[in-house]
């Protein structure tokens, strides 16, 4: 009888190590994938302005347009007119994808679906629901260079 339960405990330990180290092998391979899937904790750092280069600017001048970072988020800055430039998000309302400037036709224009917007950031053809977010632009003077354009938050 004692031999029945010594083999008993033997089956129950075996059991047990088994159920344990089946549990830690999901448990390394679910970790790093949930890890992967969460986003961090720390908070990126809040961005209210941003230096988007000198009013004679190359890219301004060829294309008429211009994309810069604002923090995390791309804007696209256009040149209207001599003086007058434009800030707005670079990111179509429609499915997030990067706009550009048609600099011939004076439209800002997203190649995925054929969105269009005026220089206003309102959308005026295509499957954009809404207008883009527009932003503030001030041209501050660098004594006698060519001024600096800054872009920041409307």
């Amino acid at each position: 009888m004692e031999a029945f339960d010594r083999s008993m405990n033997r089956r129950t330990l075996l059991n047990w190590f088994l159920g344990t180290s089946f549990g830690a092998l999901i448990a390394s391979v679910i970790y790093p994938v949930l890890r992967y899937m969460t986003p961090p904790k720390i908070a990126e750092a809040s961005t209210n302005q941003v230096e988007a280069g000198e009013v004679n600017d190359p890219a301004l001048l060829d294309k008429g347009y211009k994309i810069i970072r604002f923090g995390a988020e791309p804007v696209i800055l256009v040149k209207a007119a001599e003086n007058d430039f434009r800030a707005f998000s670079a990111t179509c309302t429609h499915l997030d994808c990067i706009v550009g400037f048609q600099k011939d036709q004076t439209r800002i224009y997203c190649n995925c679906h054929g969105g269009c917007y005026d220089l206003t950031g309102r959308n005026v053809s295509g499957p954009p629901p809404r207008p883009l977010t527009p932003y503030k632009v001030n041209v501050v003077s660098k004594g006698s260079g060519p001024g600096l354009i800054v872009v920041s938050k409307a």
